[in-house]
């Protein structure tokens, strides 16, 4: 078992404790931006919930003011989301995963991406259809496909689309 030295492990506490020093400036720098489906708002907050831009279309002055005010807290929830999994992301490369997993769990707060309720997204097959259909290539039944085992080890990296990875994961 290799085991740590006393002065190891202090050093490995500092340097934590100082990098733990540095999670609410990361915060604070984190942003999050939504925007309202019909483009009448969007917000840019941190996340430490500080108000950055509030930008409301010329048209919001002939809305009704609840609607207005319950879309404008609509689209600031959904910012309030992009910056707390910015931060987290932030957290991530100054903490390393596992730390990053720890304060999630002391917070009570999961990152967005890891929520229960998160969209998956689309699969990699979907995925491809769409592009495929953008590209204006003929679709090839899935029952005629070649599977992936088929496919030659030379040929894999010149099929491989990075878009289909999900960044936030």
């Amino acid at each position: 078992m290799n085991a740590l030295s006393t002065r190891a492990l202090i050093e490995q506490a500092r340097s934590r404790e100082a990098a733990l020093t540095q999670v609410s400036a990361l915060m604070a720098q984190a942003r999050g931006t939504a925007h309202a489906p019909d483009g009448t708002v969007e917000v840019t907050v941190d996340a430490l919930g500080s108000l950055h831009r509030l930008w409301l279309a010329p048209s919001v002055i002939n809305a009704d003011p609840s609607r207005l005010s319950a879309l404008i807290i609509d689209v600031t929830s959904a910012a309030m989301t992009e910056a707390a999994q910015d931060s987290y992301n932030k957290v991530a490369l100054l903490l390393g995963a596992e730390m990053t997993e720890l304060v999630e769990q002391l917070s009570g707060v999961p990152a967005p991406a890891r929520a229960e309720d998160d969209d998956p997204g689309m699969t990699v097959e979907e995925f491809q259809r769409q592009r495929a259909e953008r590209l204006g290539e003929r679709t090839v039944a899935a029952s005629s496909a070649t599977p992936v085992a088929d496919v030659s080890a030379d040929d894999d990296w010149t099929t491989f689309d990075p878009a289909s990875l999900r960044s936030d994961r």
